[in-house]
């Protein structure tokens, strides 16, 4: 089996991380995989944030909990105590900003696969964009104006073993020649 369909067969979520934060190399590794997905009309509509600080991926999760009516729950790190997060939002005047941000997350947990990292999708940063204190942050972080947030990713190096593959949905797929 080649490396690639070895990649995106045995990738699995990981929500365990050592503490441990992930080289600057591997880290560029994975966001030069984002950076050749493919995009509509080849736009590349996407913009990286890189958070590798812990007091900021903190300020982040607790702005996400309070937008997500989630923040009596003191104990709850939506980010897993993973030592990076990409957040990844796209133009919004692009044709299909969405899938292009997408895809360059699939790139980058495949790529991060590759580099026996973990990684996980981490959704809830969308909510920054519904309050003024997210919006404040979502500047701060550098965020372009004009970009949405489509999704994020956590990474790191992973402290326990990928969970087992869950089966696969059956019926789930149409040839028609």
């Amino acid at each position: 089996m080649n490396e690639i369909i070895k990649a995106i067969l045995s990738r699995r979520s990981i929500r365990k991380f050592k503490s441990e934060q992930i080289s600057d190399d591997e880290l560029n590794s994975i966001l030069e995989a984002g950076k050749f997905a493919p995009s509509a009309m080849n736009q590349q509509s996407w913009h990286f944030t890189v958070i590798q600080n812990k007091e900021i991926i903190a300020k982040v999760n607790e702005v996400c909990k309070e937008n997500m009516n989630r923040a009596e729950n003191k104990d709850l790190n939506l980010f897993y105590n993973a030592p990076t997060l990409i957040i990844v939002s796209g133009d919004e005047k692009a044709v299909a900003p969405e899938c292009d941000a997408s895809l360059a997350l699939e790139n980058m947990f495949l790529a991060a696969a590759s580099l026996n990292i973990g990684s996980c999708w981490i959704h809830s940063p969308r909510a920054l964009a519904s309050s003024d204190e997210g919006n404040k942050l979502i500047s701060e972080l550098g965020i372009p104006s004009g970009y949405k947030i489509v999704g994020s990713g956590i990474f790191g190096y992973k402290a326990s073993e990928a969970p087992a593959s869950a089966k696969r949905k059956e019926n789930s797929v149409n040839i028609v020649k």
